[in-house]
């Protein structure tokens, strides 16, 4: 009974995390299922800790420049998916660690127990499964990702081509991230990236691009040979390049993700909480990875 109680709540927040790999805000919906809301609030807190969809290209595209780069040929995939293996795993424990920490911190308290119920067998009625799955999941998503996407595109806009000076806003802002940013390895376009980058995680890259090119709209690259020449000309390093891998597996969750957050659990101190874990976690893992480089390389 007690390895029940240990080990079953944490089968059922993997359960949340495996649907955090396609979307952390469907990660989110998914702590549904978990009937204890202290652990239901555990697994919503840390479901951000593992990479989604959004991620995932900026990683893989990471991992073949710097670590396939270096292995060349035939072994430049085998050694970046061992790469984004590692960050994944890495992903992993800490969700594990920190979900570790809350239950035995803030969110205290006695495990609940685990009742698999079996339903009796229905036929599927596919009209009702596709109804339910496109209002009740889809199109519940996709709405908050417009409210968050439509204006921040507009803020991207004006950032990249209204100049004061010599210098756009966009640079401004980077500038004065640049010494927090040397500080973790990295430079103040990349954490503008980031920061800029909460509506969608998938448009950190090609913000870091339009900054590092000067263009006024966003860069979408396919070719990674050309991204790589762009990222080494603007000082990226291998620690760079494992600092921003780092980053990108531990910072905020996207903005729908937050406004999930924030309607599931009916309290925006919850959202900052899963705001702020992942971002501290990233920050402090890349200032020890910094700090290691700079002595022993």
């Amino acid at each position: 009974m007690d390895f029940l109680r240990k080990h079953v709540p944490l089968g059922k927040q993997a359960l949340t995390m495996c649907m955090g790999f396609g979307c952390n805000a469907a990660g989110v919906i998914g702590c549904r299922i978990i009937d204890s809301p202290r652990e239901r609030l555990i697994a919503t807190i840390t479901n951000a800790f593992v990479p989604c969809n959004g991620r995932f290209p900026l990683l893989i595209t990471i991992a073949m420049i710097f670590f396939g780069g270096m292995a060349g040929g035939f072994a430049s995939s085998f050694v970046a998916t061992i790469a984004v293996l590692i960050v994944v795993l890495i992903g992993v424990l800490l969700t594990l660690l920190v979900s570790r920490i809350l239950s035995k911190t803030i969110l205290k308290g006695m495990p609940s127990a685990f009742v698999l119920e079996l339903p009796p067998y229905r036929k599927p009625q596919i009209g009702k499964v596709l109804v339910r799955s496109i209002f009740d999941r889809t199109l519940f998503v996709l709405g908050r990702a417009i409210t968050v996407a439509a204006p921040s595109g507009i803020v991207i806009w004006l950032l990249a081509n209204i100049n004061l000076g010599n210098a756009t806003l966009l640079t401004y802002i980077a500038n004065f991230f640049d010494p927090f940013a040397k500080l973790i390895g990295l430079d103040g376009y990349i954490v503008t990236g980031f920061i800029l980058g909460l509506p969608a995680n998938e448009i950190v890259l090609p913000i870091i691009l339009m900054s590092y090119l000067s263009s006024g709209t966003l860069v979408d690259m396919e070719e990674i040979s050309s991204i790589g020449e762009i990222l080494r000309q603007n000082g990226w390093t291998m620690l760079t390049a494992i600092n921003v891998m780092i980053i990108t597996l531990l910072h905020f969750p996207c903005g729908t993700t937050l406004l999930t957050i924030k309607k599931e659990t009916g309290k925006w101190k919850w959202a900052a909480t899963s705001f702020i874990l992942p971002t501290l976690c990233g920050i402090m893992l890349c200032i020890c990875t910094t700090v290691v480089w700079n002595v022993f390389c």
